[in-house]
C-alpha cells in the first residue's frame, strides 16, 4: 500500500517559488487501479516522479508497504518494489529485449520464460526477444516491451506515466487491454496510472483529480467519472485516431 502525506514540490524560477505540487494526501490501496488525472500543467507527472523517487519533494512523506521512503533514491525505492514506466521509454542501444527482461526480474531467464510476458502484452515473442531495444521500435512497441518488463519486475506497485502517450490507436487498443488483465490478477500490489484518455479513466477502481498542484476532488470511479465526461476539466480526452492523436485537436 502507497500512502502519501503532505506531498508537497516547488522550484525556484528568476528567484520567484513556484508551488508544482501543494500538500497532496493520497492513499493507493492493494488490489487497486488508481488514476490520476487532471488538466495538462496540473502536476501530475511531477506527482508520479515524486512517488518513484525521480524528484525530491519539498515537504511531506512517501510511504509504502509501512516504510517511510522518502529519502531513499530510485533505485533503492525499486529494490523495494515500486516500478516505474516513462512517458517515452528509455531506448537502449546494444540491449537486446530478453537481456533487459532478465534485468528486470533479477533472474537469469531463459528465453521461453522472458517470452511469456512479450506474449502478454501482445508483442511475437519469436520477433522481438533478439532485437536491440534501440530506434529501430516504433513507440508502441517501447511502451508494451516497457511494460512487460514491468509485468517481469512483478512490484507491489506499479506506475506509469501517461502510458498512451506517442503510441497509435491499435497500440492503444492493445495497452487498454493489458491494463485490464494486470487489474484482474493484482492482490498484494497496485496500478496507479497517470491519464487524461477516457478509455484508461474508465477501467480504474478509483480516480484522482489534480488541479494546480493539489487534488481537487477523488473517489470510486462510479463517483467521479460523470464529473469529468463533457467537461474541459482534463483537457483533451476524446477518442485517438489512427496516428494516435486526438480526433479533433
Amino acid at each position: 500500500m502507497l500512502n502519501v502525506t503532505n506531498l508537497s514540490f516547488s522550484v525556484t524560477v528568476d528567484g520567484k517559488r513556484r508551488d508544482i505540487i501543494r500538500q497532496v494526501d493520497l492513499t493507493v490501496p492493494d488490489g487497486k487501479l488508481v488514476v490520476i488525472t487532471g488538466p495538462n500543467g496540473s502536476g501530475k507527472s511531477t506527482l508520479a516522479k515524486l512517488i518513484a523517487g525521480i524528484e525530491t519533494p519539498t515537504a511531506g512523506r512517501v510511504i509504502f508497504n509501512g516504510e517511510d521512503v522518502t529519502a531513499l533514491p530510485i533505485h533503492e525505492r525499486a529494490r523495494r518494489g515500486i516500478a516505474f514506466a516513462f512517458q517515452q521509454p528509455v531506448r537502449f542501444k546494444g540491449i537486446r529485449v530478453l537481456d533487459l527482461i532478465r534485468i528486470a526480474t533479477g533472474k537469469s531467464l531463459s528465453a521461453a520464460d522472458a517470452c511469456e510476458y512479450l506474449s502478454a502484452v501482445g508483442l511475437c515473442a519469436r520477433e522481438y526477444i533478439d532485437r536491440e531495444v534501440n530506434a529501430s521500435l516504433s513507440g508502441g512497441e517501447l511502451k508494451r516491451i516497457e511494460i512487460a518488463t514491468v509485468l517481469a519486475r512483478g512490484a507491489g506497485l506499479s506506475i506509469f506515466d501517461e502510458p498512451e502517450a506517442g503510441i497509435d490507436l491499435w497500440s492503444f487498443q492493445n495497452l487498454i487491454a493489458v491494463f485490464q488483465k494486470m487489474r484482474a490478477n493484482i492482490q498484494n500490489s497496485s496500478i496507479l496510472v497517470i491519464s487524461h484518455q477516457e478509455r484508461i479513466l474508465n477501467i480504474a477502481d478509483e480516480i484522482v483529480v489534480l488541479k494546480d498542484g493539489a487534488i481537487d476532488r477523488q473517489g470510486p470511479r462510479q463517483a467521479i467519472l460523470p464529473t469529468l465526461t463533457g467537461t474541459m476539466d482534463l483537457g483533451c480526452h476524446k477518442q485517438m485516431n489512427a496516428q494516435g492523436g486526438c480526433a479533433g485537436c
